[in-house]
């Protein structure tokens, strides 16, 4: 049996913190509680794609993250990625990407989530350039080391 850790800003952070790949793209939380979370990730060179806009896989990435973090705002921090569907609106280009995830639904081991995800730049409108769906479910084994 699985334990539900209660989660806030703070804890958000530490987990964020230990995920290597997050650390290499620079991914920060701003935003988490109440079935939401927001992800901002500061847009560089090494994230692009050939013709200069920000690589598919990048997106994809931080649709994944900001829909298990909205999830775990109800479901805990023992948590996996159970699906995502994410759609490309536009190329994304700028200097961060805003990545905003709100849970839909839930049960008690799982949720459904929404993503949104904005390129931005000083001084310009934020662009909508991707859209994504997810599932999110408990993990059968205890992910967070604090035992069952």
């Amino acid at each position: 049996m699985t334990t539900t850790m209660a989660l806030d800003l703070d804890s958000a952070e530490k987990i964020l913190a230990a995920q290597p790949f997050a650390t290499l793209v620079g991914t920060r939380i701003t935003a988490f509680g109440d079935g939401a979370a927001t992800l901002v990730i500061p847009l560089r060179h090494e994230l692009t794609q050939q013709f200069g806009y920000v690589h598919g896989g990048v997106l994809a990435y931080a649709a994944d993250n900001a829909l298990t973090f909205a999830a775990g705002t109800v479901l805990g921090a023992n948590v996996l990625t159970g699906g995502v569907t994410i759609t490309y609106l536009r190329p994304a280009a700028g200097e961060r990407l805003r990545v905003e995830a709100a849970v839909t639904g839930a049960t008690r081991r799982q949720a459904v989530a929404h993503c949104e995800i904005y390129a931005e730049s000083s001084g310009r409108e934020p662009v909508l350039c991707a859209v994504a769906q997810g599932t999110t479910r408990l993990a059968e084994a205890d992910l967070t080391g604090s035992g069952t």
